[in-house]
């Protein structure tokens, strides 16, 4: 029981929550975990990227526990920590691109999880719910706050009130992933997704990333303003220079991140 992280030569961060016999559902060690790998991704500047799974062929993650959780809910001080334990999904600030591998189930808080990730690909037999109106709860961690934003109203009501199931042909349809492909293909895809990324100039990437997510909370002006103070920061780094010079050349860019 792990969640397990790898990092490759190109940059690429690899996390697996690998909890295949409890469909990799997560108690508070797992969760733990998985808070640390993000900062890990947030904090190395050799990461350029990362690529989020489950262990096994049936799961991506069923999310929280149930028996940890529901049956043995944590203290309600737990309620102002806020800071503690942080996760991608509950507001943890990481604007490196993070791509969704979704090889099964993924159920409550496993969507939470998807929805806070920037590209997703799935299996045919992958599917999606946020049930947890049918224990009595609300999906956590965003489930409420994300899903208006990446659904139609309709359909994403349909997932929250409901809690039934979609499948990854209906996913894909309404834009919740980005496509559907064989198993055995899911996590060579990803690592394509993760590649053409991590090639191209990380400050430019992160700073892309973060303009277009707190595009969704500022006004149109106040936008365009923070993207030509970005652009023109972007503009003095190694990096921009590097990439003209490539293209003269007509060879691949070395971006150094600076």
């Amino acid at each position: 029981m792990a969640i397990d992280f790898h990092v490759s030569d190109e940059g690429i961060a690899l996390i697996t929550i690998n909890r295949p016999e409890r469909l990799n559902a997560m108690d508070a060690e797992h969760y733990q975990g998985l808070s640390k790998a993000w900062c890990m991704v947030r904090d190395d500047p050799a990461i350029r990227v990362a690529i989020i799974t489950g262990a096994g062929e049936k799961s991506f993650t069923t999310g929280a526990d149930i028996k940890s959780f529901l049956t043995a809910p944590p203290d309600l001080s737990e309620m102002w920590m806020t800071q503690r334990d942080q996760l991608l999904n509950r507001g943890l600030e990481v604007w490196k691109p993070i791509i969704a591998a979704v090889n099964g189930y993924c159920l409550g808080g496993g969507i939470t999880l998807m929805l806070a990730t920037d590209i997703r690909i799935a299996v045919p037999h992958a599917t999606f719910n946020l049930a947890e109106v049918k224990r009595g709860v609300i999906p956590g961690n965003g489930g409420t706050q994300r899903i208006l934003d990446q659904l139609p109203y309709p359909v994403a009501m349909d997932l929250l009130l409901t809690g039934d199931m979609m499948d990854a042909e209906t996913a894909a349809r309404w834009g919740l992933i980005n496509k559907v492909v064989p198993k055995e293909q899911l996590l060579d895809t990803a690592y394509g997704y993760a590649r053409k990324i991590a090639a191209n100039a990380p400050l430019a990437v992160q700073a892309a990333k973060e303009l277009a997510v707190r595009s969704r909370e500022m006004d149109r002006a106040t936008g365009l303003r923070f993207e030509a103070v970005i652009n023109r920061m972007l503009s003095m780094t190694e990096d921009a220079k590097e990439g003209p010079a490539a293209f003269a050349a007509k060879r691949p860019p070395q971006f150094k991140g600076r």
